[in-house]
């Protein structure tokens, strides 16, 4: 995706950045909880340093895991937590998802303007994703687990994936499925092995007060 180009370079910085935000994602609950040490790092890149809202009616997924981790933005260290580009998360997982209505959507900083996907959003034919990893900052809904485990030690997690798995001696949960009703998230970072947005539709908002998911 290609968006036109302002003459100051003010205006070029930021719509470059909105230009290259990672499409589509989605995400879990649980209790947040963080251990003695962060956990692994979901996404295997820099986060662009902007945040995106995510919401769904509801999200049906079966092996979720839960453990405390850093996103870090270009040029930070994450050997150093305190490394103003390093953020801390709840580094969740789903084996298999899937999402039912889902909205995405990203604001420009400084812009009047937002990025808005919907999919999923007809009777039996919701978005689809697996091997999701999402860097978390906030999770609103109503959640059933299915044979939960909380205090496992997060180098032990084995229901989310292979590489949903954080540092030994780190506080985490798992389980088997997980549901979610009304889900709201903020996050940094969405990866999947396969996400399959059932009904994509891609829009622009403008004007005084862009839309947003919620």
């Amino acid at each position: 995706m290609s968006v036109a180009q302002g003459s100051a370079v003010k205006g070029r910085t930021r719509w470059k950045r909105f230009a290259t935000v990672v499409v589509p994602s989605a995400f879990i609950a649980g209790a947040i909880v963080f251990g003695q040490a962060t956990g692994a790092i979901a996404a295997s890149f820099s986060v662009s340093g902007q945040q995106f809202k995510v919401s769904a009616d509801k999200l049906e997924g079966t092996g979720f895991v839960q453990y405390g981790g850093l996103a870090t933005e270009k040029g930070g260290n994450p050997a150093n937590p305190a490394d103003p580009k390093n953020h801390f998360v709840a580094v969740s997982g789903i084996k298999s998802a899937k999402l039912y209505n889902l909205c995405q959507s990203v604001k420009v900083p400084g812009l009047p303007v937002s990025m808005v996907i919907h999919a999923g959003q007809a009777a039996g034919s919701p978005a689809e994703a697996t091997d999701l990893l999402i860097d978390l900052t906030s999770l609103k809904g109503d959640a059933t687990f299915e044979n939960i485990q909380i205090g496992i030690d997060a180098s032990d997690l084995s229901k989310g994936g292979p590489n949903a798995k954080g540092m030994q001696g780190s506080f985490a949960q798992q389980a088997d499925s997980v549901t979610i009703t009304n889900l709201k998230q903020v996050a940094w970072s969405t990866t999947a092995g396969t996400f399959k947005l059932t009904g994509l539709d891609l829009s622009l908002s403008t004007g005084g007060t862009p839309f947003e998911c919620f």
